[in-house]
Order: structure tokens, then C-alpha cells, then sequence
């Protein structure tokens, strides 16, 4: 199912605001539960209950986003309305209370990831469980994808999974945060990122430096200070480098989309990669923005991304997908 903007939202910025502040996102009734980690901290993860047997769609957040996000809100919305499952897992600091271990998260937190989706598989009794299907956006999309790269094979209990606006680039993708009219969905994630890093130095004296992490202007500059040293990179230039997902793209073996506007703010087309394994299908639509993909007229819907997520599900999942290879779709 190939991706029309409509005619009267153009541009890559429209599209990318417009659905997330001007369209209503469906009411969802989540349950929530609070699992705590191996390092004495929390994650907290809402799902929407869906019927026996029926498959468990498990999505990933961009950054400071959370359940109700338009994108999660939609997708969880789309799974109630089939009878299947969803799970959105906030990462660390997300679901609205700060968390306690000297940490947050990170675009390549594949480590955190695995221990979601394994705690997520092993919980669901043989006789219960449907298919498993894994969806990310944006940041957790860029991790999810390095989770499947690295576990190669050993992620084949996952049906299939979808990557949606990830940064497939950090260091193309910061650059462009950096830059022009692009500061401003940066000043909109250093506006909700400084206050809880404030609070985390609180907890922690000394974790950090504060007047550096005061003077940020840029992701380069708060990841140099807070995200790269509390994750084990050296600094921005390694932690872009290392947990880009574009590294990854040939090692993946479970039927994956990776679903990119080339008009996407975030990440421009010139820079979307060309190449990946053939479990990998590439779709970079000429429009879309950055986890917008609006449709249908003023004012305009936001049902169009979850419709192509199960799509895919549904496709390569299918009887005659025998050699779990994803093949390319219309885009």
C-alpha cells in the first residue's frame, strides 16, 4: 500500500507536526504493569489485552515519547479493534515517574530491548500465545533494528517486526537536528530531557557535569554530556557511530520493514541506506515526514501507519512466506 500525502499538507515539517498535535488520537484503555530490573530499577509497560491466541504487537517509543503518543495510541487502537494484543514498553524515565538507577535510555539500547521481548515470550503459555511482532518508531525503532541485527537467528521466535522514521544514521541525523528550522523539534526534546537529567543529579551528585549539560543547545552536546558517558560510549562521536542501526541492516534475518519518508526532517532521503539483508524490505515513500504518513482529507486522519504496520504483519506472516524472507512492497 503505497503512501499519498494529502494535497493540502505539504512538506516534510507539516507532516510531521500536523499529525501529532492537530489530529485527536483515538482513546485507548491501557493496564499498566511495573516490572522491575536487574539493576534495582523499573520499567513500565501498558498493554492492551486482546483474545487467546490472537498474535502480541509490541512497540517501542521514539524519544520522550510514551503510550500516548499519536503513533501508539493508533497502532494500540488498530490491534483492540482486530482482538489482538499490544504492549508498549516505556524506556527508562518515560511513563511519567523519573526512574531510579543512574541511567536513562538510548538509541542503541538493544540490551534493554532483548530483555523486554524475551520477558515478553516467555511469560505467554505455549497454548495461549500467538505470533509475536515487533514495531519500533523512531529512536525505538533505530533499536530495535540493532537488537535484531545482533541477535541474528536468535531472534527467530519473532514473527516479523517493523521499523518506522528510525535514525538510521545518528551522525546524519544529529547533524540535521542541529541545524535550521530543525532546532526547534530539538529545543522541544532538550525542554522535557535537561529537567529530568536536573532531577537525576539530584539522586546522583556528580554524575555529570550540570553546567555543561546547562549549555546544550544540540543533541550533539547533551548526548556528549549525559547520553554517551552513562551508556559506556566515549563520547557522541561513538555513540552515533556505534549504535546507528544502518551497521546492522545486513545481519537481520526475521522479515522486517524499514519504513523511511525521504522528506523526513530527522533524517534526510540522501542518507537513507541502500542496502540491507533479504529478510529486509526497504521503503523509503518520497513523503511521510517524520512518524506522520497523515491521510485522507482536512482535517485529516493518522490510520494510515498502523494499516501498513499490520499489512506487513499480516503478509509476512502469511502460509506462503515459507522462506521468511521479506520480499519488497509498492513505495
Amino acid at each position: 500500500m503505497q503512501y499519498r500525502a494529502p494535497a493540502w499538507l505539504p512538506g516534510g515539517h507539516l507532516q510531521t507536526i500536523y499529525p501529532a498535535t492537530c489530529v485527536a488520537k483515538p482513546a485507548v484503555a491501557y493496564r499498566r504493569e511495573r516490572w522491575p530490573t536487574m539493576d534495582d530499577d523499573f520499567i513500565d509497560v501498558d498493554f492492551v489485552d486482546g483474545q487467546p491466541g490472537q498474535p502480541l504487537v509490541v512497540l517501542f517509543h521514539g524519544l520522550e515519547g510514551s503510550s500516548d503518543s499519536h503513533y501508539a495510541r493508533s497502532l494500540m487502537a488498530a490491534l483492540h479493534a482486530r482482538g489482538w494484543s499490544g504492549a508498549v514498553p516505556h524506556f527508562r524515565g518515560c511513563s511519567g515517574e523519573a526512574n531510579l538507577a543512574p541511567r536513562f535510555y538510548h538509541s542503541g539500547d538493544a540490551q534493554e530491548v532483548d530483555w523486554i521481548v524475551r520477558k515478553l515470550q516467555a511469560r505467554s503459555s505455549a497454548a495461549m500465545r500467538g505470533p509475536l511482532f515487533l514495531a519500533g518508531v523512531s529512536l525505538g525503532g533505530n533499536a530495535l533494528l540493532r537488537w535484531l541485527g545482533e541477535s541474528g537467528h536468535g531472534a527467530g521466535f519473532v514473527a516479523a517486526a517493523c521499523a518506522i522514521s528510525a535514525p538510521l544514521d545518528l551522525a546524519r541525523g544529529g547533524a540535521a537536528l542541529g541545524s535550521g528550522l530543525n532546532m526547534l523539534y530539538t529545543r522541544m526534546f532538550l525542554q522535557t530531557l535537561k529537567p529530568k537529567c536536573l532531577a537525576k543529579l539530584e539522586r546522583y551528585p556528580g554524575l555529570f557535569d550540570r553546567a555543561a549539560l546547562l549549555r546544550a543547545r544540540d543533541l550533539y552536546a547533551f548526548d556528549n554530556v549525559v547520553t554517551a558517558p552513562l551508556h559506556g560510549y566515549k563520547d557522541t562521536d561513538d555513540y552515533w557511530h556505534r549504535a546507528s542501526a544502518r551497521h546492522v541492516l545486513d545481519a537481520i534475518t526475521v522479515p522486517t520493514l524499514v519504513l523511511n519518508a525521504q522528506n523526513d526532517p530527522f533524517l534526510p532521503g540522501r542518507h537513507l541506506p541502500q542496502s540491507a539483508s533479504r529478510a529486509v524490505t526497504l521503503e523509503y515513500p518520497e513523503e511521510g515526514g517524520h512518524v506522520g504518513f497523515p491521510a485522507g482529507p482536512f482535517p485529516g486522519r493518522i490510520d494510515w501507519l498502523p494499516r501498513r504496520i499490520l499489512d506487513f504483519f499480516d503478509s509476512a506472516h502469511s502460509p506462503s512466506r515459507a522462506t521468511g524472507a521479506a520480499e519488497p512492497c509498492e513505495a
